[in-house]
């Protein structure tokens, strides 16, 4: 996939806009492209049959042409009618941000689960765009006044197929989630059990995490959107006879497409029923305030701000070459690793057991106060 960014301006500051292009680039990378070529604008106001000017349209047409590309990918969201209109005067495949990062899930999404979220996402994103492009040239060639177009027929007969599947997918997803339910009831009020979730924002290091913390072999990549799927594993304590049980989430960027964030409600279901958080940071990205910032915010829309949290900082090791030049952390439930080379992990494995052992007081109290 030879990609030619275009990104748009709509009144972000320069600094915020460059982040923005730089991440598109990004999940350009992960959904398997090559950024060839970029163009920018600036505008106030989105135009309503192209988003961008025309001018800018026939600019990046010859751009396309001249270096051969065969996507075109825009760092905004468009409208059915613009996805239209651009695919037309460009005669290559378009592509908006939500397009482009379900285009990266579909790719990677490996269970079942995952699957079905991430193809009822797809058929949400979708369903108005199914009088768009053909159906629209169909209805014109079918119809007069008093007549259905072909293109019309056609477009329902989408829709309502689209709309049977929908529905289909949501029956299928309960199932799932039915059972699911069961799997955490079995494990809720268990005091020797401490339920851990990963959360933050995607490629900060979570994968890398689990698999140094519990030993299992997960996939890992250095992109945006690596995995998808949620996996738990399993830590053991023998000398105080505690399990923590760790779960892994989808990681979040900024304005996260509303048909994705429906579909992966279920990930974040184990976040609501973790005990303790673990919010991974990239250190080492420049942009890692923003990022903390956004995955901060989802948790207080989930209202799950109040439980414990402990910030684990890491790839510490891009920005020391050593683990004696960390510095010490000093802020309570913060710590700084390298979840590649192990560095500090043996801390993070203390908090957890801490953590363990005021699971099992705290149920303790809880019992003498209700059997009082």
């Amino acid at each position: 996939m030879k990609v030619v960014i275009v990104a748009v301006n709509l009144n972000d500051k320069e600094e915020d806009f460059e982040y923005k292009i730089q991440e598109l680039e990004g999940l350009v990378e992960a959904a398997g492209g090559t950024v060839v070529g970029k163009v920018y604008q600036k505008r106030e106001s989105p135009d309503p049959a192209y988003f961008i000017g025309r001018g800018k349209v026939k600019e990046i047409a010859q751009l396309v042409e001249g270096i051969g590309a065969d996507t075109v990918v825009f760092n905004v969201n468009l409208s059915p009618v613009q996805i239209s209109n651009l695919s037309k005067e460009l005669n290559v495949e378009v592509l908006d941000r939500t397009d482009l990062i379900l285009k990266i899930f579909l790719n990677n999404a490996r269970t079942k689960q995952a699957k079905l979220q991430v193809e009822l996402a797809y058929l949400q994103h979708q369903l108005p765009r199914v009088y768009g492009g053909k159906g629209k040239e169909l209805s014109r060639i079918g119809g007069g006044m008093k007549t259905k177009g072909a293109g019309e027929k056609l477009g329902e007969i989408k829709t309502r197929t689209i709309k049977d599947r929908i529905n289909k997918i949501k029956k299928q997803l309960k199932e799932i989630e039915k059972q699911r339910e069961e799997q955490r009831k079995s494990r809720e009020d268990n005091p020797n059990i401490l339920k851990v979730s990963l959360a933050g924002y995607t490629n900060a290091g979570k994968s890398s995490l689990l698999k140094r913390l519990t030993k299992r072999d997960v996939f890992i990549s250095d992109q945006l959107f690596a995995t998808l799927d949620t996996k738990t594993s399993l830590i053991y304590y023998p000398d105080i006879k505690k399990k923590v049980l760790i779960t892994d989430t989808v990681g979040f960027v900024e304005d996260m497409p509303s048909e994705i964030m429906d579909a992966f409600m279920t990930t974040l279901k184990e976040i609501e029923d973790a005990d303790v958080i673990l919010h991974v940071i990239d250190i080492s990205d420049k942009n890692w305030m923003k990022k903390k910032t956004t995955v901060e915010n989802v948790l207080k829309q989930l209202k799950l701000q109040d439980k414990p949290i402990i910030t684990v900082f890491n790839k510490i090791d891009k920005v020391v070459p050593s683990k004696d030049l960390i510095e010490e952390d000093v802020m309570e439930n913060t710590i700084t690793i390298s979840a590649e080379k192990g560095w500090n992990i043996d801390k993070l494995f203390d908090i957890l057991k801490k953590y363990a052992k005021q699971k099992e007081e705290n149920h303790g109290l809880c019992f003498l106060q209700n059997s009082q």
